[in-house]
């Protein structure tokens, strides 16, 4: 099949419809002549002619698919008109996701004896906010739960897969930097709760805001 017989308009009109990342099956099925070399080529055709003509938007590699996204210059005014669309990561949230983020998968005893303290407040609130899920069961006594990071995570942070995480050292830093709140993608925010109990591994503790306390960290977001 050659590049030209790809329809770009029947293309961006797909990714332009979805309201999550079109993946790789879904890009089959659209376009069952077409190899992953060739969409690539006309996603980047498209994204040229947006930027060529000022367009505010352009299509990302996110979560293993393909969306559209606005450019990181225009959050500004984006959540000054939508203030919804900001999350606040405590210190806690934010050093449990990196556990589970880079030590996938982890139970919610693993993940308290890695920092030393109750976790069951914060890992409950990630998993409401679908940037965790359960993925499984440990094969000890109690089965407890297995954690590990979700497609809104990849979505929320702007990531193509987990390889694209920053490094280790990286990362340390950023749990280090002031307080800031970061902007999530709408598609996130959207998502109901997680149906899945975080009590499966064991008595939940005392009921605690984890997001209550004030922001020690932040991704930034494009």
């Amino acid at each position: 099949m050659a590049e030209s017989e790809l329809d770009h308009r029947a293309l961006e009109a797909l990714i332009f419809s979805a309201d999550a990342p079109v993946g790789a099956a879904a890009l089959r099925r659209a376009f069952p002549r077409a190899t992953p070399a060739q969409i690539a080529a006309a996603v980047a055709e498209i994204n040229a002619s947006l930027a060529a003509s000022g367009r505010p938007y352009e299509i990302a590699e996110i979560a293993g698919g393909y969306r559209f996204r606005t450019r990181p210059q225009y959050a500004e005014v984006i959540l000054a008109a939508t203030p919804e669309r900001k999350i606040r990561l405590s210190r806690p949230a934010l050093e449990t996701l990196a556990l589970i983020a880079y030590r996938q998968p982890l139970t919610r005893a693993e993940v308290e004896d890695l920092r030393g303290v109750d976790c069951g407040a914060v890992v409950k609130s990630l998993l409401e906010r679908d940037l965790v899920r359960i993925v499984g069961r440990r094969d000890a006594p109690g089965r407890p739960a297995l954690y590990g990071t979700s497609a809104s995570f990849l979505e929320t942070f702007g990531l193509r897969s987990l390889s694209d995480l920053p490094a280790l050292r990286e990362i340390a830093s950023i749990v280090a930097a002031p307080a800031e709140e970061i902007p999530a993608d709408e598609t996130a925010l959207e998502r109901e709760p997680a149906d899945e109990p975080a009590a499966d591994d064991g008595p939940e503790p005392e009921p605690e805001d984890a997001l209550a306390e004030p922001p020690a960290g932040a991704l930034q977001l494009h």
